[in-house]
């Protein structure tokens, strides 16, 4: 019997491994997966590669793994001075690496991970320090950049309804970036607001085919990790 539902935090991450490219769903704040990424703090991990669409906020979740020094390089779309001083910190002193990216290449990259698209052209960025070093080629007249998939050795990403086949939905904005993390990486770890029967969500409503998740915890909304 197929079952990838978890009994807790601890055992949704065991195995993550130092070094690891983890993916982290989530926009503002919304369908972030709070409770795992404080779980992979206690996992004690470090060196890592996070992908995200922020640096973060002081003293929780990325912010505090930063502030631990356990992320090596981050790739994302947005840092802001005042959200994340540690990191800016890190960052001017040279011990944190940082790679921006525009939020719909960005997406696009993880994306394209996912569909087995090793890189694709881009005009976005060009004629920017975004598209410094990178390869370019012009098509119909107009210049394109090269932007290399975005793969995950680990998605960390937050859903709204789950079964015990790994079937997601997600909540309006919920769904931002989770499901193409979803997609993107060799171990896809979801915590998720409510666990449902076998065969209760309605097909039409899965956004991730549990083909792609594969361990879910029940985190109900406002509830501290188990």
């Amino acid at each position: 019997m197929i079952d990838k539902t978890v009994a807790n935090v601890a055992e949704a991450l065991a195995g993550i491994s130092d070094g690891a490219t983890v993916l982290l769903g989530g926009f503002a704040g919304v369908g972030e997966p709070r409770v795992l990424i404080e779980g992979l703090v206690e996992t004690g991990a470090k060196d890592l590669t996070i992908v995200a669409n922020t640096t973060g906020r002081a003293a929780s979740g990325l912010g505090r793994l930063v502030s631990l020094r356990r992320v090596r390089r981050i790739i994302c779309s947005f840092s802001r001075r005042g959200s994340a001083p540690d990191f800016q910190a890190q960052l001017e002193a040279g011990e944190i690496e940082l790679e921006m990216c525009a939020q719909g290449t960005l997406a696009e990259r993880i994306r394209a991970a996912g569909a087995g698209i090793p890189a694709f052209y881009t005009a976005t960025a060009v004629g920017t320090v975004l598209a410094a070093g990178k390869e370019s080629r012009e098509f119909d007249g107009r210049t394109h950049v090269l932007e290399p998939a975005i793969y995950g050795d680990v998605a960390l990403i937050e859903a709204w309804e789950a079964d015990r086949w790994g079937n997601l939905t997600f909540r309006s904005t919920g769904r931002n970036f989770n499901p193409v993390m979803a997609m993107a990486a060799r171990l896809t770890i979801a915590q998720a607001q409510h666990i449902r029967p076998l065969g209760e969500i309605d097909p039409e409503m899965i956004a991730t085919p549990g083909l792609f998740v594969h361990r879910v915890v029940h985190i109900p909304c406002g509830d501290p990790p188990p």
